[in-house]
């Protein structure tokens, strides 16, 4: 009977990811996950994948779990447009919204680097792009969107200033807007919707000349502003419905960018957003999740889920929602999880790679606790928490295992001005 230690292969450099690129075959999305936020191997090693699925399968774009006007301007350096950052480290070391470091941080910059030597060699419309998938830049996404229509479409500026003037009572603050709309007859949900429609209904009127990627991020920040006024209102209501809003919206998000043109998508995220969800415990609380929806979406032959594991190591996260940045120890993980099961099996780091539907290690189809660190971390917790029930074999269909991991390096400390969002899900 095969094992899972049977299974297991060498992962040492760029070059064991072959049997992983097989795997991929024709897929049109690859989503790459991470075991935490702060780990700079899980990094290293999703940029190595992705420097590969660029230049040998000719994947187009990177999307990630970052808010689309920070990453937009990360897109406009590595696709080298002009007027944007001659570095992306500039872009990248922008980030406002705590936590930075998910995105400021070495191992970030040396990819977008490389994404724009390689952009450099290539014809605009065939540069791979950059870009966020996340909800939570509501405000930001206002201004930008108000700031290009004064320059493009003066005529939906009334809508959008309604929409802004709407929520500035709330200063910016998600959670204040949140409660009151709890408590409150109305919301601004009309006026968002009434933004969202006058500016798709313009999308046809485009002159020629107008810059068809920044209109497309125009409307991607109307959507945002959308879908944020709804996450806002569903984070006070305590279900997984605040949760279910930004992972569709995120799958959305990606949709609409494989819509734009024939490209091949690269998905960074966390696992928990990344791994299918019904093979855990949050398809028992009612959540679905960015993986679950691709392979529901495009059909499992289209999509390839990639998830990573540590055994011990270290991280960088903070003590509680906002706190600074610190570098922390994670210690071994704790017995009977799926950490300390390839541990005592395989004992390396290594490369797990499987079919769906075919014959495999009974492992895979056990149902393991599986850590996962979020951008909150607390060690002493160990014992009753950061894990996730998972059968691996259903939630991937391929794994790294890392047996000693390091902290990530942020390009900054968090900054006094720094925004934080209310917290409804830390992962």
């Amino acid at each position: 009977m095969v094992g899972v230690r049977d299974l297991a292969l060498p992962l040492r450099d760029p070059a064991d990811l072959d049997p992983l690129l097989d795997r991929v075959g024709d897929a049109r999305v690859v989503a790459v996950g991470e075991a935490s936020h702060g780990t700079a191997e899980y990094y290293a090693w999703r940029a190595a994948l992705t420097r590969r699925l660029v230049t040998e399968r000719g994947f187009g774009l990177v999307a990630v779990e970052g808010d689309w006007p920070d990453c937009y301007r990360v897109n406009r350096s590595v696709k080298l447009r002009e007027g944007a950052d001659a570095d992306p480290r500039d872009a990248l070391d922008a980030f406002a919204r705590w936590p930075t470091w998910l995105w400021a941080n070495d191992e970030v910059v040396a990819f977008c680097r490389w994404l724009r030597e390689v952009n450099a060699g290539r014809p605009p419309d065939e540069r791979v792009g950059f870009y966020g998938l996340d909800v939570y830049s509501l405000w930001d996404s206002v201004h930008e969107l108000v700031g290009w229509l004064r320059e493009h479409e003066p005529e939906h500026v009334d809508t959008a200033i309604r929409a802004l003037r709407c929520f500035e009572p709330f200063g910016e603050d998600g959670a204040e807007y949140a409660f009151a709309s709890r408590f409150a007859p109305t919301s601004c949900e009309q006026a968002v919707v009434d933004l969202l429609q006058r500016l798709c209904e313009g999308r046809g009127r485009v002159e020629a000349a107008t810059d068809p990627e920044a209109r497309f991020s125009a409307e991607q920040n109307a959507a945002v502003v959308v879908d944020a006024e709804r996450y806002y209102r569903a984070m006070v209501r305590g279900s997984a419905e605040s949760w279910n809003v930004r992972d569709v919206h995120m799958v959305d998000t990606l949709d609409r960018l494989l819509d734009t043109a024939d490209h091949k998508a690269v998905v960074w995220e966390h696992n928990t957003h990344i791994g299918d969800a019904r093979a855990t415990d949050m398809a028992d609380a009612g959540m679905v999740n960015v993986g679950q929806l691709l392979r529901e979406r495009h059909g499992a032959d289209d999509v390839v889920l990639v998830g990573f594991g540590g055994y011990r190591g270290g991280v960088v996260a903070g003590s509680a929602w906002g706190e600074q940045v610190q570098r922390m120890s994670v210690p071994e993980a704790r017995p009977g999880s799926l950490e300390a099961l390839l541990h005592q099996e395989i004992g390396r780091d290594a490369l797990l790679v499987w079919e769906r539907g075919g014959v495999r290690p009974a492992e895979l189809d056990r149902r393991l606790d599986h850590r996962a660190i979020g951008v909150v971390y607390r060690p002493d917790r160990e014992r009753w928490g950061n894990y996730v029930p998972t059968v691996l074999g259903e939630r991937y269909d391929a794994f790294l295992y890392l047996e000693d991991t390091s902290p990530l390096r942020p390009l900054h400390l968090e900054r006094a001005d720094e925004h934080v969002p209310p917290l409804a899900h830390a992962v």
